[in-house]
C-alpha cells in the first residue's frame, strides 16, 4: 500500500489559498470593527454637540421667560438730556463696548436686542440680546431719606445725595438682609455690580460700586454710568423733592442678563457668554456658530413678526419694545472634535420660540 506523507509542509497552492481565506476573514472582520467605530464617534459627536445646544438653550429660554418681571411698562428712565454722558452696555470681548442709547431714548426698556451686534462666526455675524427683571428671590426694602426726623422700624436710609444706602438691622419684605442674603437658597447678597431699581412713583437706576458690613455705596464713575449727577433727566437724584427723598419708597435689586457669543476668550471654540448685572462674563456653552434672535411685536391691528432690530419703523409706524410679546430663538452648536467619519464636525441647531410671560398676554400668539 502506498502511503503518503506530508512531512513536507503545504504546497504553495494551499498556502496562497488559505492566505486569501484569512485575508477575506480579516478584512470582514476589519470592516465591521472600522463600522463600529464610526458608529459610536458619530453617536458621541452627536450627542456633544446635542449637550452643548441643551446646555445653552436651555438657560437661555429659562432666563427669557423672567424677562420683565416688575419692570415698568415703559421701562426704567435712563439718565438722559443736556448733561448726561453714555450708558455702557455689556458687550462681547475683542470688540466695541456698545452703549444703551440714552439720546433718542429715555428709557431702558425690559428687552434690548442687539442684531447683527455679535461677532462674526464662519462669516456669519452673530446677535445679543439684553434683558431685565427685578430679583424674584430678593425683596424689597422700605427707605427713607437719611435726613428723615422719624423712620420707621426696618426702614433702610439714603444719604440725600445718594452716595450710600445704609441698610444694617433692616430685612427685605422676605425676611432677608441685603448685606447677608441666603446663600444656601440661592439668594446672594447685593454687591458691588449689581443695580438696584428705586422706585418713588418715578424710578430709576444706580450701580452698586461697593459695600461693607453695613451700607451699600454708589460711587460716581460706576461701569455702567448710572450713578452719574449731572444729567437732566433720570437721574436717582431727581426722584428728590426740596432735596430730599420720601420715606417708605422702595429699593430693589434688578437683575439685568446680556446673552452673546464670545470668540476671542477661547480663539477656535466660541462660546455662548452670559454676562449678570456688571460681574465676570460665564461661558455657558460652546461650540455656538449661530446666534439668531428676532422678535414678534403687538399693536392690536398689524402685530409684525420676525422683527431682527428695535425700534421698527414700518408703513410710517414705529414700534418699540415694550410691544415684544414672543422672542424667537436660533442657535446653531457644533461638536468639539472632527468626526473621524465625516473629516467634519457635527452640528445641531435648534429653534424656539419663548413667549414673554411677563408682557401682555396676547391670544394670536398661542
Amino acid at each position: 500500500m502506498l502511503k503518503i506523507s506530508r512531512d513536507d509542509g503545504f504546497t504553495l497552492t494551499e498556502l496562497m489559498a488559505g492566505s486569501a481565506i484569512t485575508l477575506v476573514i480579516l478584512s470582514g472582520a476589519m470592516t465591521a470593527f472600522k463600522d463600529a467605530m464610526s458608529v459610536n464617534d458619530a453617536g458621541t459627536q452627536i450627542a456633544d454637540s446635542s449637550q452643548n445646544l441643551r446646555t445653552g438653550a436651555n438657560l437661555l429660554v429659562r432666563d427669557l421667560m423672567q424677562a420683565g418681571r416688575k419692570v415698568p411698562i415703559g421701562g426704567i428712565p435712563l439718565p438722559s438730556g443736556a448733561g448726561a454722558t453714555p450708558i455702557n452696555r455689556p458687550s462681547p470681548p475683542g470688540g466695541p463696548v456698545y452703549t444703551f442709547d440714552n439720546v433718542n431714548q429715555t428709557t431702558l426698556t425690559a428687552i434690548v436686542s442687539g442684531y447683527g451686534l455679535g461677532p462674526s462666526v464662519d462669516n456669519s455675524t452673530t446677535d445679543l440680546i439684553t434683558f431685565m427683571m427685578i430679583d424674584p428671590l430678593l425683596g424689597d426694602l422700605k427707605v427713607c431719606d437719611a435726613t428723615t426726623a422719624v423712620i420707621p422700624a426696618n426702614n433702610a436710609t439714603i444719604q440725600s445725595n445718594a452716595a450710600f444706602m445704609t441698610v444694617a438691622g433692616t430685612t427685605t419684605t422676605n425676611n432677608f438682609n441685603w448685606l447677608v442674603g441666603d446663600p444656601a437658597n440661592g439668594i446672594s447678597p447685593v454687591r458691588a455690580g449689581d443695580l438696584i431699581w428705586f422706585n418713588t412713583g418715578g424710578t430709576a437706576l444706580q450701580t452698586v460700586t461697593s459695600t461693607d458690613a453695613t451700607r451699600v455705596f454708589f460711587a460716581a464713575n460706576d461701569w455702567f454710568n448710572f450713578n452719574q449727577t449731572a444729567a437732566a433727566a433720570g437721574t436717582l437724584l431727581k426722584l428728590r423733592s426740596a432735596g430730599k427723598f420720601p420715606c417708605g419708597f422702595t429699593a430693589a435689586r434688578l437683575i439685568m442678563y446680556t446673552y452673546y457669543v464670545d470668540a476671542t476668550s477661547t480663539p477656535g471654540t466660541p462660546r455662548l457668554t452670559r454676562v449678570l448685572n456688571h460681574y465676570s462674563p460665564q461661558a455657558l456653552a460652546g461650540v455656538v456658530e449661530d446666534l439668531d434672535i428676532t422678535y414678534d411685536l403687538v399693536d392690536g391691528v398689524n402685530n409684525p413678526t420676525q422683527v431682527t432690530s428695535l425700534p421698527y419703523t414700518v408703513n410710517g409706524l414705529t414700534y418699540t419694545a415694550t410691544q415684544v410679546r414672543m422672542v424667537n430663538l436660533h442657535m446653531g452648536v457644533r461638536s468639539d472634535t472632527l468626526s473621524n467619519q465625516r473629516h467634519d464636525y457635527v452640528r445641531t441647531h435648534v429653534s424656539t420660540a419663548i413667549s414673554l410671560r411677563n408682557l401682555a398676554f396676547v391670544a394670536s400668539y398661542q
